[in-house]
């Protein structure tokens, strides 16, 4: 599976962005997907997931501002972030593994990532 995210840039706090994520290589509806992000200095941690079957997961950190979503027609997930924090600043990047992604999923798990986006909020 190849993965190509985009979306990302600069946003002011209570800004919104969506990024996206194009899978090719594979059948993307037998996939779990999912976003996490990896600010300076941090490990690389879990955002949201998507299940083959729409099911979703977030983290605690985001829960009620981000929702990640996936059309497999187009073979594509999306995240769009709502009232942004400057907190969220990190690179972002899309996975997909055939285990469902969910909160407790390690970094180390994951099986493809995409290139990772910039994503800035500022204050």
């Amino acid at each position: 599976v190849q993965l190509q995210a985009s979306g990302g840039g600069l946003a002011q706090a209570g800004g919104s962005l969506r990024l996206s994520c194009v899978a090719s290589g594979r059948t993307f509806s037998s996939y779990g997907m999912g976003w996490f992000r990896q600010a300076p200095g941090n490990e690389r941690e879990f955002v949201a997931g998507i299940s083959w079957s729409g099911s979703t997961y977030y983290s605690d950190s985001v829960k009620g501002r981000f929702t990640i979503s996936r059309d497999n027609a187009k073979n594509t997930v999306y995240l769009q972030m709502n009232s942004l924090k400057p907190d969220d600043t990190a690179v972002y990047y899309c996975a997909a593994d055939l285990a469902v992604i969910v909160r407790t999923t390690r970094h180390t798990d994951i099986e493809y990532w995409g290139q990772g986006t910039q994503v800035t909020v500022s204050s």
